[in-house]
């Protein structure tokens, strides 16, 4: 039954993004299914987002559609198998316009929802929120915004193995506390540390990979920095030790493999490529990892945890407040991304990063304002099926459809949201700064989702109560400065129209007002 739902969901999203003649790409993320498509003028919009199992749509520099945690990892095979056969959803035409009087079956509820009382001001939040998503779009086409959005493709396809080992991870410390099953325990052990001590591996194949070269050549020269034998070498005087560098070192070593490949396919003769090119790809990158890039790189991994850790036992409180209270402006600019490498070297190093705990309260200050959002505006009944609709998958960490759909294009909701980040991201500094060092094993989840993957330096009891009691803080300061703060008069006379007038306006399209608008963000928190 569940693979027939998944298989409807697949069938229904395959026409309306233009039909399996116009994908040329399947992936997916933590919660996206990531398309690559040929036409982007075929996709109905509209129409997606109207179905139910969608709960948003990002256009970036892939097609992106959310369908939520696990959903999209059933959702996606039964797609690529549809893509794959070249077949199209039953009696959905693979082009077709999206308009009302055809809508698609699962557009009907928002259709009929959309000529409701109110809907004009939810209309106008949607348009607000596509044009900032329009917008965030061009912003973040710099040059070192595409960098950083590489690297970030670089380590969403690990997230998946991290959450899995982390919380294979958690389960095991659990045990070892408790004393239970002691003969699990090692096997528990090798479970959720065999992946961290071949990550390097995968992040040299996926580099290589998404900058151009041979992955696995990429994924050749990363290995070396995890191989025993380079306990052996001496670099600036030093012993090398496995590993050294961690997944910095790695990136570095295929990014530099890649420079040497092309730099091979442009000089050396055809009937010599199959010999020389991975031959001098391995020995000059190699070299270039072993007598200086691991060194440097090791440097740069262990400031970078002992910034972190100097940072929040000295200063904490003030360190989660601006962190928390940052983390969707960073979001918004696409600069969270660069958080990715940093979170999975303290991972590495410490086995949980306890940066992600704190950022994770952006998310409840977002869903105490949407809740703030739902009380002050007892009229508009769309943006309250909005937010009805999406806070669900905000308390589990996907918080894209309550900022680009509700706060943000309201403005002030946004910033109070962003206050409530703050104040808990603040509350649970204060816990590090006191001896409480609260991480998770792995990035990815935020909100409800993140609890199997808390972890740190005291029991897991410890862990889970002071991240709830920030969450706690994070939706009752969101709530209360949006309640109170979030709205002007004017705001408030104009979004709780009275429904009779609201009825006698034209109707918005069918869709817009009643499903939120998602932009790329991940995983962080998520993301995926």
């Amino acid at each position: 039954m569940a693979t027939d739902k998944n298989r409807a969901t697949a069938e229904a999203i395959l026409p309306l993004v233009g039909g399996a003649a116009n994908v040329t790409s399947v992936a997916h993320c933590m919660t996206r299914l990531r398309l690559g498509l040929h036409d982007r003028s075929l996709v109905q919009d509209e129409a997606l987002k109207a179905l139910p199992a969608v709960l948003g749509v990002v256009d970036d520099d892939t097609y992106q559609i959310v369908l939520g945690p696990g959903a999209v990892a059933r959702v996606t095979p039964e797609f690529e198998a549809l893509v794959a056969e070249g077949a199209s959803a039953p009696g959905q035409p693979a082009a077709a316009p999206a308009s009302p009087a055809s809508a698609a079956p699962g557009e009907a509820p928002a259709a009929a929802g959309a000529a409701g009382g109110g809907s004009r001001s939810a209309e106008e939040l949607a348009a607000q929120g596509a044009e900032m998503r329009a917008a965030r779009k061009a912003k973040n086409a710099t040059p070192v915004k595409l960098f950083l959005r590489r690297v970030a493709n670089i380590f969403v396809p690990l997230i998946p193995a991290l959450i899995g080992c982390g919380i294979i991870a958690g389960l095991n410390g659990l045990l070892t506390n408790l004393h239970w099953l002691p003969s699990i325990v090692p096997a528990l052990a090798a479970l959720s540390s065999g992946f961290m001590s071949l990550i390097a591996v995968f992040v040299g194949y996926n580099t290589a990979k998404e900058f151009g070269g041979t992955p696995i050549l990429g994924g050749a020269v990363a290995a070396i920095t995890v191989f025993p034998g380079v306990t052996a070498v001496d670099a600036f005087g030093q012993k090398l030790a496995a590993g050294q560098g961690g997944v910095l070192g790695a990136l570095g070593a295929a990014l530099l493999a890649v420079g040497v490949e092309k730099w091979c396919r442009r000089w050396v003769p055809e009937a010599l490529d199959v010999l020389v090119t991975p031959t001098l790809t391995v020995l000059v990158a190699g070299l270039v990892t072993l007598f200086g890039l691991m060194f440097v790189a090791g440097e740069v991994a262990t400031g970078i945890g002992d910034f972190a850790t100097w940072l929040l036992a000295h200063g904490g409180a003030g360190a989660g407040f601006v962190l928390g209270g940052l983390f969707l402006p960073l979001v918004m600019l696409g600069l969270h991304q660069a958080l990715i490498p940093i979170h999975t070297t303290l991972i590495q190093q410490q086995g949980y990063t306890v940066l992600l705990p704190i950022l994770a309260m952006a998310g409840a200050g977002q869903v105490g304002a949407a809740m703030a959002v739902y009380l002050r505006l007892p009229r508009n009944a769309s943006v309250r099926r909005t937010i009805r609709s999406a806070l669900p998958a905000g308390f589990l960490g996907v918080g894209e459809p309550l900022i680009y759909g509700v706060s943000l294009p309201l403005g002030r909701p946004f910033v109070t949201a962003c206050v409530g980040g703050a104040f808990g991201g603040g509350f649970v500094g204060l816990f590090n700064q006191l001896g409480d060092a609260v991480g998770s094993t792995a990035i990815g989840p935020s909100g409800w989702a993140l609890f199997p993957l808390l972890s740190g330096n005291r029991g897991l009891g410890v862990m889970v109560c002071v991240y709830a009691a920030g969450l706690v803080v994070g939706y009752l300061v969101g709530f209360v400065a949006t309640y109170y703060f979030g709205f002007t008069k004017t705001m408030l006379r104009d979004l709780n129209a009275d429904p009779e007038t609201a009825a006698a306006r034209p109707g918005p399209v069918a869709g817009t007002a009643e499903e939120p608008v998602a932009v790329a963000s991940q995983p962080v928190l998520p993301s995926s």
